[in-house]
């Protein structure tokens, strides 16, 4: 009788610890884990999508806890109608040169909850619920005129993660959006370099580098890839971090038009509060205005 008492308590002990392996969750709180790639563990403010760390409409939009190999790695905000991120979250502590080999993974549990909480390799199946290698699988000669210019552009990029293992977690569909190919290989490239080389420079902590980056994509109305993903009409991107050489908190913000470029063409920095002007007359509602950070992270310097 103890050894089914004690049992029952284990049970019952185990049933209130926060879900560890919930890869798709209700809440980006309720994977501390998780919550951790957020500054002061607080989510973006999106009006009508996300709200106080709540999301709007569950059955679209999907908090995803991105785990590879057993461990989480960064978190994403996933739009399961346009098969797109609405955005990703990461913690930048440094990063390591190269580049995995391409091998495109999928979320199993927005295909069903109860499905393995790791990524997964992906297939060539189309997914009711996620973008597929399928939808970027385009032939012009076979099909000329709904020939889109694009290709996979990374949220989060593998040039800013600080291990092989979460290099590779960063080629997930559900991290990827259909970016012009000019656009993602010209300014885009260009600015994830120069926001690399200022979080080595500018983030220096007690105990090391580190900052907070979040990085979206604006939905465009109409414009989809294969008639199922959503083309986004912008991208953006902006960190925070604290200097302890400075005493003070520092943020930059960039964003672009997601169409064809002329090569050269730069994106400029800009500040977080205009990040969150440009971001307002995209995402309105009562629960407004967006935040992209807390309270710390300057908005006009």
């Amino acid at each position: 009788m103890m050894g089914v008492l004690n049992n029952l308590t284990t049970l019952l002990l185990l049933s209130l610890l926060p879900v560890a392996l919930s890869h798709v969750v209700k809440k980006f709180s309720d994977v501390p884990q998780c919550q951790k790639f957020f500054l002061e563990g607080t989510t973006p403010n999106l009006p009508g999508i996300l709200y106080d760390g709540i999301v709007k409409n569950e059955g679209r939009y999907k908090p995803i806890c991105q785990k590879h190999k057993n461990t989480y790695r960064f978190a994403t905000l996933y739009d399961t109608t346009n098969k797109i991120p609405v955005f990703s979250a990461y913690t930048f502590t440094g990063c390591i040169p190269g580049r995995p080999d391409e091998r495109w993974m999928m979320e199993p549990q927005l295909n069903g909850e109860n499905n393995n909480p790791n990524m997964e390799n992906m297939g060539g199946g189309i997914y009711n619920n996620q973008a597929g290698n399928n939808d970027y699988a385009q032939d012009v000669r076979r099909n000329p005129t709904d020939f889109k210019d694009v290709n996979r552009g990374h949220l989060f990029p593998s040039s800013h993660a600080c291990s092989l293992d979460t290099q590779e977690s960063t080629f997930t569909l559900t991290n990827i959006v259909p970016q012009d190919r000019t656009f993602n290989g010209g300014s885009w490239r260009k600015m994830e370099e120069h926001v690399r080389e200022k979080l080595m420079s500018d983030c220096i902590s007690n105990n090391g580098i580190k900052a907070y980056v979040v990085t979206g994509a604006v939905a465009s109305k109409s414009n989809t890839l294969n008639n199922r993903v959503n083309i986004p009409d912008r991208m953006w991107t902006a960190y925070c971090c604290y200097n302890n050489k400075k005493k003070k908190w520092m943020a930059e913000a960039h964003w672009g038009w997601n169409k064809k470029e002329d090569e050269g063409k730069i994106l400029n920095p800009e500040t977080l509060g205009a990040l969150e002007d440009m971001l307002n007359k995209h995402y309105q509602g009562k629960d407004g205005p967006v935040k992209v950070f807390p309270g710390d992270c300057p908005r006009y310097t």
